[in-house]
């Protein structure tokens, strides 16, 4: 029998008999927005449905980790303008989040994890994710599994930036979906921002002194990164990396308790 791990497969009365006290819930969460001429607008919740739910299926049968349906749509106000892109305000996304809270609460859950695979809105769950604790008493934790380190046979710094359908993101899509990936449309695109960053110390894109970019200053065909080296298999050996690291992170939040605990 194929184990259930998605909590809207199961009914009321099975929620209601999960053991709270160490139960997690996952949330994976994206975006619908434009990735270039050569992926599709759903590459971002893609990439957190698919890696959400292969480090929960990796986990022991008894792990008590579940997984919600994903949401889809995320701040991508970067992206706006671009054909098919869809953006939901940070005040929209925030409201969501904090219903998602809410309702986790008063079904008895103490502990919820956003697994973000847009780019643009680690900020806003970071924020979101401590209005949540505050509120409700849930334990909220945002991560991004893109940024756990690549395994040793990808080097992700061969295109610059490599932030946005660039090598890193085609090859996860040519390894998930190949069908929805144009490969033959793609080529590189915002070498330029990136070698006006490298003349400054502190500046940067994305770091310690960031910029409140949109993609229009930075990319003509609105990717950014150099996709045309992707390939299925480094997608996958990054798809297998970033979902090992991810279950490894849901086993340390089941585990982990404020030495404190006022609010638990």
């Amino acid at each position: 029998m194929t184990r259930i791990f998605h909590l809207a497969h199961l009914t009321t009365t099975d929620v209601e008999a999960i053991d709270k006290t160490d139960a997690v819930v996952v949330q994976p969460i994206g975006a619908v927005e434009q990735h270039g001429p050569h992926l599709p607008l759903i590459t971002d919740a893609m990439h957190a449905e698919v890696i959400s739910a292969a480090a929960v299926d990796s986990l022991p049968d008894d792990s008590n980790i579940w997984v919600l349906p994903t949401l889809h749509y995320g701040k991508s106000t970067e992206h706006l303008g671009r054909s098919g892109t869809i953006a939901m305000s940070a005040t929209t996304l925030m409201a969501v989040c904090m219903d998602l809270g809410d309702s986790l609460a008063a079904s008895g859950f103490r502990k919820l994890v956003f697994v973000n695979g847009h780019g643009g809105q680690p900020g806003l769950l970071d924020v979101v994710a401590r209005d949540i604790r505050y509120r409700t008493g849930l334990e909220v934790f945002p991560v991004m599994p893109m940024r756990f380190p690549a395994p040793p046979e990808v080097d992700r710094q061969q295109d610059g930036f490599d932030i946005h359908g660039g090598y890193g993101e085609t090859s996860i899509m040519m390894a998930i979906a190949p069908e929805l990936v144009h490969h033959e449309r793609a080529f590189a695109d915002g070498q330029a921002a990136a070698a006006e960053f490298d003349k400054y110390e502190h500046l940067t894109l994305e770091g310690v002194l960031p910029t409140a970019w949109l993609t229009d200053d930075i990319s003509a065909s609105g990717t950014v990164g150099d996709p045309t080296n992707a390939s299925a298999d480094v997608g996958k050996a990054l798809l297998a990396s970033a979902a090992e690291h991810l279950a490894q992170s849901l086993m340390e939040v089941q585990a982990f308790s404020f030495p404190v605990g006022a609010r638990s």
